[in-house]
């Protein structure tokens, strides 16, 4: 999928390297078709790494895709200069005026913190309830996932003994699932949080089905019936070393948490690890824009 993005936005010259069908302006115009217009929310600190790692993932299928990356306009980043935001970002009330065929909320550094007292939370719920009527399907990711299921749903999180981190293994609950489409029955996601959904909380919603599970990491994906809100707990857009380096990170602040599971080999931090899922990764990205963005959208949505 060729992406079309910022020619000088950071990612675009990685993706290139890879071998990643990226495509500026001039030329995208020049293609007598409608892109797809996906917004990512992006509420990580490292925001470059974190587009990378999205836009990577988005530009593996042969559609065209339209990217806008949205700020919180109340909310000051510690860890992005304010002058990269403002080239490469848009205000979050800019996203108001238009609609979009997909959007992805990203996880966000605040999961033990309640819902209310992150400051943004108020401007993430006019987003959230903007993209119900204006976004066709939305895919929410780790603490995106918690907060879009406490707003629309209701739907709480409860803290961890410890820092749930590593790879863990998941089944599919349901048959014929489109986003589970060419799956193995188990496959692999990160998972790097410190809070957890409650498997009886999430079957008293009517309106929800529950996609996967994990005997490790309990309940792992799941969708709103009418397929616009998707809602994973997980990171399959990591890179092979974003565990490891979140754990050296945790590691040097004093923190006390576990090791990652299933990922370092022979739980040797000095050893390589390496990564069995990405094929999964890729996959469940392309089922999604196919699936429940390319296929489902009117062409005159937006």
């Amino acid at each position: 999928m060729p992406i079309k993005i910022q020619s000088d936005l950071p990612a675009c010259k990685i993706l290139e390297q890879e071998n990643i069908f990226v495509m500026t302006d001039n030329r995208a115009m020049m293609q007598d078709i409608r892109p797809l217009k996906i917004a990512i929310v992006n509420l990580m600190p490292t925001k470059e790494v974190t587009e990378t790692q999205l836009l990577r993932l988005l530009g593996n299928t042969p559609l065209q895709i339209e990217i806008s990356l949205v700020r919180m306009e109340n909310h000051d980043s510690k860890n992005t200069d304010k002058t990269y935001l403002d080239k490469f970002y848009i205000p979050s009330t800019e996203i108001f005026k238009h609609k979009f065929d997909g959007m992805i909320i990203t996880g966000a550094p605040v999961e033990q913190m309640p819902f209310e007292n992150v400051d943004y939370w108020k401007e993430l719920c006019s987003i959230m309830d903007y993209a119900k009527e204006n976004v066709f399907s939305t895919l929410f990711l780790c603490w995106g996932s918690f907060a879009g299921l406490y707003h629309y749903y209701g739907v709480p999180k409860y803290s961890l003994d410890k820092k749930m981190s590593g790879i863990f293994m998941n089944e599919r609950t349901v048959d014929g699932e489109p986003l589970l489409r060419g799956f193995d029955d188990t496959f692999p996601i990160p998972q790097s949080r410190h809070t957890t959904l409650k498997k009886e909380d999430i079957l008293k919603c009517k309106d929800l089905s529950i996609l996967a599970e994990s005997a490790e990491a309990g309940v792992t994906l799941i969708k709103s019936k009418d397929n616009r809100q998707i809602f994973m707990t997980g990171h399959l857009e990591y890179d092979t070393l974003t565990l490891a380096q979140e754990y050296y990170r945790d590691i040097d602040k004093g923190m006390k948490v576990p090791l990652p599971k299933n990922y370092f080999p022979t739980n040797n931090v000095n050893r390589m690890p390496t990564s069995y899922w990405r094929a999964t990764a890729h996959l469940f990205y392309s089922n999604w824009l196919n699936y429940y963005v390319y296929q489902e959208t009117p062409f005159n949505f937006v």
